[in-house]
């Protein structure tokens, strides 16, 4: 009796095995772990792109590990604009994203954007989802996405030093907000799992937002809320994790020369969020 059991439990676990590796396969996952609290993923999207290779790219946060910083170049002694990538060798980020689309004076965020005493945008827009973090009264390293229909705006201002404010993707009750439309694009955002990681998230292929989160709520990462911050060639992820790894993503709008030439750079962005190991 024990031993027909012990076959039955070995065949259970052989079964699971190869559905858990059918399951990766069909997914594309693949993880690698930077180090601790920090890992990169890939994944295969299930809708082809008109261009590119449809893998989203996502940089997983144990914010236990890393803390978070806001860099403006509207703060004091900065007032030039660099590459996601530059923003990172500069504060010594071990990644670093867009922090938000910006405004045609190429410094100001399009929504409330405040870094404790810096203000670099005053006005709360209509934009449903803030980022959170540095709290004012602990350091315990909390960092939350909020979304205005679920939370208390007033009490965020209250508990945290930093406030970044963007547009909405994925609502507190996970549906997908964003209407279908025409345009497609890179894209950058920001991720919340939950598990509590922050999510980096970045894909050159092309894709309309609407497609692009629905992408996001199949894939098997946990996501519980997202925001964009940043499409076309501006959207970028630079990561320095571990000792020899190092990605340059960097975004693109359609085939066009011109714009390759300065995607290979990276192009000058205003104010980026970046990590540091604790």
């Amino acid at each position: 009796m024990q031993k027909n059991y012990m076959s039955k439990l070995i065949l259970l676990v052989i079964v699971l095995t190869a559905q858990q590796a059918l399951a990766d396969k069909t997914s594309g996952l693949k993880w690698i772990t930077l180090e601790k609290g920090l890992q990169f993923g890939e994944f295969k999207a299930k809708s082809e792109s008109v261009l590119g290779d449809s893998i989203v790219r996502i940089l997983r946060i144990n914010p236990k590990y890393f803390s978070f910083h806001l860099a403006n170049a509207s703060a004091k002694g900065e007032g030039v604009n660099l590459s996601v990538r530059q923003w990172a060798k500069k504060y010594k980020f071990v990644a670093s994203i867009n922090a938000s689309m910006y405004q045609r004076d190429h410094l100001r965020s399009i929504s409330f954007m405040r870094s404790g005493a810096h203000v670099n945008n005053p006005r709360l827009s209509r934009h449903k989802t803030i980022l959170a973090f540095n709290p004012i009264k602990s350091d315990d390293g909390k960092v939350k996405l909020f979304d205005r229909e679920c939370d208390s705006i007033k009490q965020m201002k209250q508990d945290f030093h930093v406030l970044v404010q963007s547009i909405r993707m994925i609502s507190c009750t996970g549906k997908n907000v964003w209407k279908q439309q025409k345009g497609k694009w890179s894209t950058a955002a920001i991720a919340a799992d939950k598990d509590g990681n922050i999510l980096f998230i970045h894909v050159r292929a092309l894709y309309t937002t609407h497609d692009l989160i629905n992408i996001l709520i199949a894939l098997p990462i946990n996501i519980r809320s997202a925001m964009y911050v940043e499409g076309g060639p501006q959207a970028q992820l630079f990561i320095r994790g571990g000792e020899d790894k190092e990605f340059n993503l960097l975004g693109r709008y359609r085939l066009r020369l011109s714009q390759n030439i300065i995607t290979k750079y990276g192009w000058p962005v205003p104010n980026v969020i970046g990590i540091k190991k604790r």
